[in-house]
């Protein structure tokens, strides 16, 4: 009963999405322009160290823009959980027996769904940033980047579901998503950071992946998996279990 609810809450999410051209035109367009004008911007004037080494910045640049993407979809589709409450959509679901919990699922999985379907389209591009994943490689990227969909959506809703005020959540989440995005590697590497930039950098989930990402884009037909992407799995797993159980207590409190 909860998952039939849940996957019921998850297709509006999407439906909704697909009815808001704007919003599809934006979510992909924003982070592919970004990701143009600032490569292009950079150019060769950054490369990273390391087995990973890249001609331009275009390339280096181009796992943080899938990581963006990632992040995008979940500030949206929990910020969702404001305009439900304003709407009254919510108070009608959470009447039912096993609403509080539905409406947590069905958060994380449309925002995992748009994701993953923003991300990969994105990925499409890969061929043109010297990058060339074949279909072991999508696998593994599929996978990551639905574990981070789905804890970025379980951090976004931690922030909307006490709130009211979608002006206050914006800037709230900007406060904390963008800075989670910069620390992770996907505008600079760590190798070249001051000291300090260095260890937020290991204490930052996203860090680890984006690191996934950028080894598995790096991964040309033939070659092995990186080394650590068991360790980056590992972590982003964790972090995004704590996420989930986070969120699961927040949604069972009656306030």
């Amino acid at each position: 009963m909860i998952m039939q609810a849940s996957f019921s809450l998850a297709v509006r999410e999407i439906v909704r999405f697909l009815r808001q051209k704007n919003r599809v035109i934006g979510a992909l367009a924003t982070p592919v322009i970004f990701w143009f004008l600032l490569g292009s911007g950079v150019g060769r004037s950054l490369a990273s160290s390391g087995i990973r080494e890249r001609a331009d910045y275009l390339t280096y640049f181009f796992p943080g823009i899938v990581l963006l993407i990632i992040l995008f979809t979940a500030i949206f589709s929990t910020v969702s959980v404001i305009e439900d409450r304003r709407e009254g959509f919510l108070q009608g679901v959470l009447v039912a027996p096993d609403g509080r919990s539905a409406i947590l699922f069905g958060k994380l999985i449309g925002g995992t769904l748009l994701a993953v379907f923003q991300a990969l389209i994105v990925v499409l591009i890969a061929p043109y940033t010297d990058y060339h994943p074949d279909a072991r490689v999508l696998m593994y990227l599929v996978a990551m980047i639905a574990l981070l969909a789905v804890g970025l959506t379980a951090l976004g809703f931690l922030f909307a579901w006490p709130m009211d005020s979608t002006q206050g959540f914006h800037a709230l989440i900007n406060l904390f998503f963008v800075p989670l995005w910069f620390l992770s590697g996907a505008l600079f590497p760590a190798s070249g950071a001051a000291e300090w930039i260095r260890t937020l950098m290991r204490f930052n989930p996203l860090s680890y992946g984006h690191d996934a990402l950028a080894g598995l884009l790096a991964t040309r037909p033939g070659m092995p998996l990186p080394l650590d992407l068991s360790h980056d799995f590992s972590i982003v797993i964790a972090s995004t279990l704590l996420l989930v159980m986070a969120c699961a207590l927040q949604v069972s409190r009656r306030s």
